[in-house]
C-alpha cells in the first residue's frame, strides 16, 4: 500500500461538520441523525418535503437552488420558491392522470431544470422516481421499464423518437409519456410544459411513511437482467447526514456534482443531499469538456466539487498546467466516487489544487457513502478510507454458509457491513432469492474485496470475481493499475487474469495512453519494467496491450469482466450500460 499520508491541519479539521472522527462515532445514533431534518407529523417522513418544502417554510425560498448552465453558457436560476411551486405543480399533474399511491415514474432526461421538477414532485406525490440514462438503447430501457411496471415516463421529442416509440407497444403497463418539448402531432403523447402550467400551485404533499418505497434504482450484474434495489424515504437520513460529513457540505456552499442523474450518484447526492441541506447547485448540461470544467470552477465559484476517477484522470492526462491559469481559491473540499481512485490521481490533485481528493465507497444498494476520506481526517492516497459513523463495517470469509471475521490488519476478505441502516435498499423488485443471497448473520456482503489496516483504513482490492490468483498469490487488479497509471505514459489501465496451466492465472493488463505517448515496444518493456520493479515479479504483468480506450460503463466504470470475456470467448453478459468499446 501507498506509505504517502495527507495530514490535515489542525484548522482544516476545526472548521469541518465532523471536527474529531472519533468523537462523533462514540455519540453518534441515526436517531440522532434524523434530528437533522424537519419531518412531518407524526413520524412521517417526505424526502421532497426534507429538500424544498422545508426550506421555503423557513424563510429560504430566495435562495437559489439550482444554477443550471447551459450548452451555450446560458444559466437558468431556480430558487427554492420556484422549485417549490414547480413540484407542487408536478405532483397535481400526476394526480390528474389518476396515479395511485407506489406506482412509478420515469424520467429519461439529461440535466434540464424539468429532471429536478420531476424527481421531487414525484416523491411530493407518493409516488416512486426512477430516473434513467440518457445514453442507453432501446432494449436497456425496455428492460428497465419492463421490470420497475414505468406508468409514467418523461422525457424529450428527441429521445422519444428513437428510443421509446420503437418499444412503446412492449411497454403495455406504460400509460402516459409527457415530453418537455412537445410538437403538437398527436401519437397519445402529452405537453409537460402545457399540463404544468394548467396545474395548481397548491398542493398537500403526501405524508408518507419513513419505510414507503421513494427510489427505484437500476443495477448491472456481470450476468443477466438488471436488478432493481428499492429505496424508502427514510434513507433520506443518511442521504443528509452523508452529505453533511463525507462531502462537508454547509448550507451557503456553491456544489457541483458532475454524475449524470440516470444513475443513483446523480440522484443520492446530485439532488437528494445537496438540497436537504440547502445548498446552491451548480449543474452543467454540456457533456465532458477540460476547458469548461475549469471555467465553471472558477466562474460560479465552486467551493465542494463531487466526481469520478475517470474525469480526475483525464484532467491528470492534461496536465496541470490547465488548471494554473484558473482562481481555484473558493474550492475547499473535493471527493471521488464511482471507481477506486488510484493513489496517484490523490497525490496529484494534492500538488495541483492545493488539497487532495478525498475517495469515497458505497453501492446503489447502500443508497448512500458507507466509507469515506472525511475533511478532518488524514488522507492515505489509494484508500477507501474509514466507515460512516453508524456504520460497521468488516471483512469476513464465507464458508459452508457461515460468516468468518477476520480481525488481522492487511488480510483480504469480503467486505461486509452491518444491517441496518436508512439508505439501506430493502429489495431487489420482484427478486426475492437474489436480495437474500446479499445477506447472512445480519450483515450486508457487498460482493467487494477488501483489507482493513490498523488504524482503520480500509482498502479495495476488486470485485470478488475480479481478483487473480496466480501462483498462490492473491492480487487485486487495482493495485496493479495504480502502478501501470503512476507510469508518466498511462492514463488509463485494466488487469484482468487470465487461465496459466503452471500458475493458475496469469495478469494481463490493457493501457490507454497519455498524448505524446507511442504504443511501441519499447514502451512496453518500460511499462513492464516499471510494473516489476513497484510489484515484483509475481505481481507484474506477463503481458502488457495497448487500446485507444478501455471499455467502460455509461458511469465511467472499466468493465474488466468484458475484456476477460472476450479474450476466452466467454459470454459477454449484460453489456447495456457500456460506453463505448475500446479499440
Amino acid at each position: 500500500m501507498v506509505d504517502d499520508l495527507i495530514h490535515k491541519k489542525p484548522d482544516q479539521a476545526a472548521q469541518a461538520n465532523m471536527p474529531d472522527y472519533s468523537k462523533e462515532t462514540e455519540v453518534f445514533s441515526w436517531a440522532k441523525a434524523r434530528g437533522l431534518l424537519g419531518g412531518l407529523a407524526d413520524g412521517k417522513l417526505n424526502i421532497a418535503h426534507e429538500c424544498v418544502d422545508r426550506h421555503v417554510a423557513n424563510g429560504a425560498g430566495a435562495k437559489v437552488a439550482l444554477r443550471i448552465i447551459r450548452k451555450n453558457d446560458d444559466i437558468t436560476e431556480v430558487t427554492y420558491d420556484a422549485l417549490f411551486n414547480l413540484t407542487n405543480r408536478f405532483a397535481n399533474v400526476l394526480q390528474s392522470l389518476g396515479l395511485a399511491k407506489g406506482e412509478r415514474v420515469f424520467s429519461l432526461l439529461g440535466r434540464t431544470p424539468q429532471l429536478y421538477v420531476v424527481a421531487l414532485g414525484t416523491l411530493k406525490a407518493g409516488l416512486v422516481f426512477s430516473p434513467l440514462f440518457s445514453a442507453f438503447g432501446p432494449e436497456p430501457l425496455q428492460a428497465r421499464m419492463e421490470i420497475g411496471g414505468a406508468r409514467v415516463l418523461v422525457t424529450t421529442n428527441a429521445l422519444y423518437r428513437r428510443k421509446v416509440a420503437p418499444i412503446r407497444d412492449r411497454l403495455p403497463e406504460l400509460q402516459h409519456v409527457l415530453l418537455i418539448d412537445a410538437e403538437d402531432d398527436g401519437d397519445a403523447l402529452l405537453d409537460f410544459d402545457a399540463l404544468l402550467q394548467l396545474a395548481s400551485t397548491e398542493y398537500n404533499i403526501e405524508a408518507t411513511e419513513p419505510e414507503d418505497v421513494a427510489l427505484l434504482h437500476f443495477t448491472s450484474g456481470t450476468t443477466g437482467r438488471p436488478k432493481g434495489a428499492v429505496h424508502v424515504h427514510e434513507a433520506i437520513v443518511a442521504h443528509c447526514y452523508t452529505g453533511r460529513v463525507a462531502l462537508d457540505l454547509k448550507p451557503d456552499d456553491v456544489y457541483w456534482c458532475t454524475a449524470d442523474p440516470g444513475w443513483v450518484t446523480g440522484t443520492s447526492y446530485g439532488i437528494i443531499a445537496p438540497l436537504a441541506i440547502g445548498v446552491t447547485m451548480v449543474i452543467d448540461e454540456a457533456e465532458f469538456d477540460i476547458a469548461r470544467w475549469y471555467r465553471i470552477l472558477e466562474s460560479e465559484r465552486v467551493s465542494v466539487w463531487y466526481t469520478a476517477p475517470t474525469a480526475i484522470r483525464m484532467l491528470m492526462a492534461a496536465g496541470a498546467e490547465a488548471a494554473k491559469n484558473c482562481n481555484l481559491s473558493q474550492l475547499r473540499f473535493m471527493a471521488s466516487v464511482g471507481e477506486p481512485l488510484n493513489p496517484e490521481a490523490v497525490l496529484w490533485s494534492a500538488a495541483t489544487f492545493g488539497k487532495p481528493f478525498h475517495d469515497n465507497w458505497w453501492q446503489t444498494e447502500t443508497g448512500g457513502i458507507m466509507i469515506a476520506n472525511y475533511a478532518s481526517m488524514d488522507v492515505k492516497p489509494g484508500s477507501m478510507g474509514r466507515p460512516l459513523p453508524g456504520i460497521v463495517a468488516g471483512i469476513v470469509e464465507r464458508e459452508n454458509g457461515k460468516l468468518h471475521h477476520i480481525d488481522k490488519a492487511m488480510c483480504v476478505g469480503e467486505l461486509a457491513l452491518k444491517t441496518p441502516w436508512p439508505s439501506m435498499m430493502r429489495a431487489y423488485l420482484d427478486e426475492e432469492e437474489r436480495y437474500n443471497k446479499c445477506f447472512s448473520d445480519g450483515w450486508y456482503l457487498t460482493g467487494d474485496l477488501a483489507m482493513r489496516d490498523s488504524d482503520g483504513y480500509f482498502w479495495f482490492i476488486g470485485r470478488s470475481d475480479d481478483v487473480i490468483k496466480s501462483s498462490g498469490h492473491l492480487i487485486g487488479p487495482f493495485e496493479v493499475e495504480s502502478a501501470l497509471i503512476e507510469h508518466e505514459a498511462v492514463a488509463e489501465a485494466a488487469v484482468i487474469g487470465l487461465p496459466d496451466e503452471t500458475a493458475g492465472e496469469v495478469v494481463k493488463a490493457y493501457v490507454a495512453l497519455n498524448p505524446g505517448f507511442r504504443p511501441d515496444k519499447d514502451l512496453q518493456r518500460s511499462l513492464r519494467g516499471h510494473a516489476r520493479q513497484r510489484l515484483g515479479p509475481a505481481v507484474a504483468p506477463r503481458e502488457i496491450l495497448f487500446r485507444e480506450k478501455l471499455p467502460k460503463t455509461r458511469s465511467g466504470k472499466i468493465m474488466r469482466r468484458l475484456l476477460k470475456a472476450r479474450e476466452m470467448g466467454l459470454p459477454e453478459g449484460d453489456i447495456s450500460t457500456l460506453e463505448t468499446d475500446e479499440k
